[in-house]
């Protein structure tokens, strides 16, 4: 390879072939069923070779040979009836792996919290995992079997917020061409359900925290596909128009904010009509409840003032941690570990802490969660849930599904290359309460809480093998104090900035 290649003359089909096979070096381990790509040579690869064959289509007499060639095999045929007639991810479930992977774990957090959540139809998994891992606390200290924090509180400010974002993002790249990768990102979901931990903690340190039962779920905090599309819709609109005021050259800047200011007061309505009025972060409520023992007791506080419960040496936590000192560790194997992360233009609260990542390996990743857990305290942890998993049976486990037998094709990608093709990403937000160790100290499964109700999994419980875990989890946000320093210490560097388009960019 050499900068000179594009003059050479042009590489005959067989030979392109040959050396693209040769810089794929594929290599079939023995104890992983991931056929590995060395992603530096792809990349490099693809750099420097230039096909120059024409296109080709498809011959339709060469399709119908493929097809006899298939069936003329009584195994394909077998499959074909399988196949056709259920899910094939049903029909290629492994029974083995269903049968491995129980709900019995080592460690456990001596108090997990109930009950089981229920996002129902919104993509509000980010707000219940952090809400649960919450809630442990609150529950023990005021004696509760059963508490849920309202997770409907933390969206409409999100929501509200997240508008707020947008058309500053909007007034911020008026400048850029409307086409412009950047301005049609931004375009693409003004006000997405999904969030990341620091959007967490933006909205607790800005609006704190209240029980459930006095805010909450409205119809269309359960199903939010309605105001989502209505928001969106009017967030272009006022988009178009903000961008035609801040390019015109004849309008002020104070009659551009007044504009602005106008579109959030309709969006404030929107959501005030549709998710209900909430209540105040500076207002006193009152909050009645019955401890685990039977008696009545009253609490009146704000929703500040409620929420630095989670920061007082009252609160009944192993650590005097707060949740502002609370950070994402992520896997990201196409960066370098040791690294601080961040995603331009990507966050949910104006002057708000910005969304970083401590990038580092599996192994840092998995030490720091086993300590958590041993210390008794959950985890709030981001993963791509819908790879090689079944919500009935609540399993997590890269050999749950056979592709290779039904198939008879074996897909290869690395962690790296499914997060440089788009085929993998943050999905999903739940929280980590146990974790199986082997004789030798390793961890063999996890004990995932899940916000799905409890007809998803094991009454709401899934289990995550190791290997699963390796693969597919991307996130968990630790305590400094389970972490080394020189990991601690990843936090002082200057962040290596990261597209608003990354896949890390995505919000669970």
């Amino acid at each position: 390879m050499g900068a000179n290649q594009s003059k050479a003359p042009p590489i005959t089909n067989e030979k392109l072939v040959i050396e693209q096979l040769r810089a794929l070096e594929l290599k079939d381990q023995a104890d992983n069923e991931y056929v590995h790509v060395d992603e530096k040579e792809l990349s490099r690869a693809s750099k420097h070779t230039h096909f120059k064959a024409p296109w080709t289509g498809l011959n339709i007499s060469e399709v119908k040979h493929w097809e006899h060639e298939l069936l003329a095999d009584p195994k394909n045929r077998l499959a074909l009836s399988a196949l056709s007639s259920a899910n094939p991810q049903a029909v290629l479930t492994s029974r083995a792996v269903n049968i491995e992977d129980q709900q019995i774990f080592s460690v456990k957090i001596p108090f997990e919290g109930a009950p089981i959540t229920n996002q129902r139809s919104s993509g509000r998994c980010w707000l219940f995992a952090s809400t649960n891992v919450f809630r442990v606390a609150l529950m023990k200290r005021h004696g509760l079997d059963n508490f849920e924090l309202s997770q409907a509180y933390l969206f409409f400010y999100d929501k509200l917020e997240k508008a707020n974002f947008f058309l500053e993002q909007v007034l911020d790249t008026a400048g850029e061409d409307l086409d412009s990768r950047l301005v049609q990102y931004l375009l693409g979901g003004p006000v997405g359900d999904g969030g990341q931990w620091d959007m967490v903690y933006n909205l607790v340190n800005k609006y704190g925290l209240v029980p459930q039962v006095l805010y909450p779920d409205s119809f269309n905090a359960q199903s939010s596909g309605a105001i989502n599309s209505l928001l969106t819709t009017k967030l272009r609109e006022d988009a178009l128009k903000l961008r035609a005021l801040a390019t015109s050259g004849t309008r002020s800047t104070k009659d551009i904010i007044a504009t602005k200011e106008k579109m959030m007061r309709e969006i404030h309505l929107i959501l005030t009509l549709t998710l209900g009025p909430p209540p105040s972060p500076n207002t006193e409520f009152t909050w009645s409840y019955l401890d685990k023992n039977g008696s009545a007791h009253e609490l009146t506080t704000t929703p500040l003032t409620f929420a630095k419960e989670l920061e007082t040496p009252k609160s009944i936590r192993i650590t005097n941690s707060t949740v502002h000192d609370m950070f994402s560790l992520v896997n990201d194997p196409r960066n370098e570990y040791g690294s601080l992360l961040t995603v331009d233009r990507l966050g949910n609260i104006v002057g708000g802490r910005p969304i970083t990542y401590v990038n580092v390996s599996m192994d840092t990743m998995k030490t720091a969660c086993i300590k958590m857990l041993q210390a008794g305290l959950p985890i709030f942890f981001g993963c791509d849930v819908g790879k090689y998993s079944n919500s009935g049976s609540g399993i997590m486990d890269t050999d749950l599904i056979d592709y290779e037998l039904g198939f008879n094709v074996k897909l290869g990608l690395s962690k790296a290359q499914r997060l440089m093709t788009g085929e993998s990403a943050m999905t999903h937000a739940m929280v980590l309460t146990a974790v199986h160790l082997d004789e030798a100290g390793k961890s063999v499964r996890w004990r995932v809480q899940n916000s799905w109700g409890e007809a998803a999994g094991s009454k709401g419980w899934f289990v995550m093998s190791d290997k699963w875990m390796d693969e597919f989890c991307f996130q968990a946000v630790v305590e400094p104090r389970f972490v080394d320093k020189s990991v601690r210490d990843v936090l002082k560097q200057k962040p290596k900035v990261l597209p608003l388009w990354d896949p890390m960019g995505a919000l669970a």
